[in-house]
């Protein structure tokens, strides 16, 4: 690990102060790329227009075509937080804008039974949402850009098929393949002029939703004084985009700032008020933080360890009591998902230090090769993602992990690195090796595939010939970029409130401080949280590094983040240490 400091442009730092910007925040902001005051102006007004989101206007005429017919909508929706916000938003929205409760419906994909995406199978099961009728419109969150089966099938029973999405298309031959959809809104599909690259699923659905409200207007249904107010909707908005680890850039912070503003002011679905309550938040002080690493997980738990419907419900339900009793069975999921993650993480530890002790890897023994593919005929489908996440981030490796699927197929989650395309790093496996993956897709940062288990070995000797191929020394070394020191003079509670005030995530990371300091002391506490006392700027501080057992140096550079601990009601700022060098 190298702690690394973040240029800070003096010029733009300044500029920023100059416009009433406060020094520590001007000099975070600068290194974050930010110019000019206006780009964090976070009012509605200047989000992106829907006019420029391709495929949007199409959309927004389908959908009032259909609410204004009373025609039967069904919603396909993802098994993550995304999807499931996504979902929730389209009904929502729809119900604002004018849709009957009894002509709106959805369906979601069980993860270990039906895999990801609008298949042939979830067509099918779309049917059976209005009891014996069949549904008249398809409309997919978060999902449908890649499922060309899917889609062809629904049009062959008679659907028609809107496809809202976020992911990458298809590859066939290296070209592009659209599904054959009546309409597709993606700002990632070809030819699409909209700026933000970077929306959720649950983004693109907003801004359909803000495209029909235009459509209804201009067919005289409401003026824009009576409209329906989709602001409504932005807490869910901003969960989904941060949950979804989308890059926040200056759309998708304005999206989640005005959600997180509604969510502090006690304006929120019952579902998300209940999830902060199931997870011991307070929504007063709310932050992308609780997105991130509280309510986040507790959706995404249902998606991985049982059916996310869980999750769509309590964000659908309007009663509060009904709410919270799905939080806390969320809650009670995602415990169980904390302890399977556990056991599967150190199994899959103690399978990447025998792999590092070995030397026919290429990378010598006491180095891990340059990626990692890891299988254990016992590991959990649902959470091979997340102990992938994991690895990566201790290794500082492209990390595949896989599990057996209930057809006998091995499914994989993988994560990357700064430098290296996952998505394209499996599209020349696939090319090198012809009908070694089955099924695979995904971006830059997360992919996921499907193969035989017979043929793992030879997956992973495909993928570090890749990684070898295409990662050097440099990419390969962990570099934590942090904001440099911080004077004694903002270690106080107003600092700290200051900085989760902002919207920080992907792309625009929270604020990480680096200090050489001296250890006056150090001992364990819960057996694997090292407890440190430090002097700093001449006055002693607390800090804690989570997961960490192992002691540091008495004069030590510590990269920390600055939290608040209350106890006994008292206040005290303490570093949580993130590494040391």
């Amino acid at each position: 690990m190298q702690i690394a400091v973040r240029d800070v442009p003096p010029r733009t730092a300044w500029s920023l102060e100059q416009a009433g910007v406060s020094p520590l925040l001007a000099r975070l902001f600068a290194a974050r790329g930010i110019t000019a005051a206006e780009q964090l102006d976070d009012s509605l007004a200047l989000l992106l227009p829907p006019t420029a989101l391709l495929g949007a206007a199409d959309a927004a005429r389908l959908l009032a075509d259909a609410t204004q017919q009373r025609r039967r909508i069904v919603v396909v929706a993802d098994y993550d937080c995304d999807g499931a916000t996504a979902c929730a938003v389209a009904l929502r929205g729809l119900r604002l804008l004018g849709a009957t409760p009894e002509t709106l419906g959805y369906v979601v994909p069980d993860r270990q039974v039906h895999g990801y995406g609008l298949t042939p199978a979830i067509v099918d099961l779309a049917f059976g949402v209005f009891g014996g009728q069949a549904p008249d419109v398809l409309v997919t969150v978060d999902n449908g850009i890649a499922s060309l089966d899917g889609v062809a099938h629904a049009k062959a029973r008679g659907l028609q098929v809107l496809v809202t999405d976020h992911h990458l298309p298809a590859l066939q031959d290296d070209r592009v393949v659209l599904p054959t959809a009546d309409v597709i809104v993606n700002p990632n599909q070809p030819g699409c002029p909209f700026e933000s690259k970077a929306l959720a699923g649950v983004g693109v659905m907003f801004y359909v939703l803000l495209a029909l409200r235009s459509e209804l207007r201009s067919r005289g249904v409401f003026d824009a004084a009576a409209q329906p107010r989709l602001d409504a909707l932005l807490d869910l908005v901003a969960l989904g985009t941060v949950a979804d680890v989308v890059k926040l850039d200056e759309n998708n912070r304005r999206l989640v700032a005005q959600g997180l503003r509604r969510i502090r002011s006690g304006r929120m679905q019952p579902g998300v008020r209940a999830l902060f309550d199931a997870a011991a938040r307070d929504p007063a002080r709310a932050s992308g933080f609780d997105f991130g690493f509280a309510l986040g997980p507790r959706l995404n738990a249902a998606g991985r360890m049982e059916n996310m419907t869980l999750g769509i419900e309590c964000l659908l339900t309007d009663d509060a009591g009904r709410a919270a009793e799905l939080a806390q069975q969320l809650d009670a999921i995602n415990r169980e998902r904390r302890e399977v993650e556990s056991g599967m993480r150190e199994q899959a530890e103690a399978m990447l230090e025998a792999l590092v002790a070995r030397d026919d890897h290429g990378a010598g023994a006491g180095d891990p090769p340059p990626a990692l593919a890891i299988y254990d005929p016992g590991f959990h489908e649902g959470v091979v993602g997340i102990v992938a996440s994991r690895l990566k981030d201790r290794s500082h490796r492209p990390t595949f992990v896989f599990a057996r699927g209930q057809d006998g197929l091995l499914k994989g989650s993988g994560r990357s690195i700064p430098g290296f395309h996952l998505r394209d790093a499996l599209d020349l496996v696939s090319k090198r090796h012809p009908g070694l993956l089955r099924r695979f897709g995904g971006h830059a940062m997360a992919a996921g595939a499907t193969l035989a288990e017979a043929d793992f070995a030879r997956f992973e000797r495909a993928l570090v010939q890749v990684a070898g191929e295409w990662l050097d020394a440099a990419a390969l070394q962990r570099t934590l970029r942090t904001d440099g020191p911080l004077g004694a003079e903002y270690f106080n509670a107003d600092t700290v409130r200051a900085l989760e005030a902002q919207v920080w995530g992907q792309a625009f990371e929270p604020p990480v401080f680096s200090d050489r300091v001296e250890v006056v002391s150090q001992r364990l506490v819960g057996e694997k949280h090292l407890k440190l006392a430090v002097r700093h700027g001449g006055a002693l501080r607390d800090a804690i590094w989570f997961g960490h057992s192992e002691p540091v140096a008495a004069q030590v550079t510590l990269a920390y983040q600055l939290r608040v601990d209350e106890y006994n009601g008292r206040q005290r700022v303490q570093m949580i240490v993130e590494a040391a060098a």
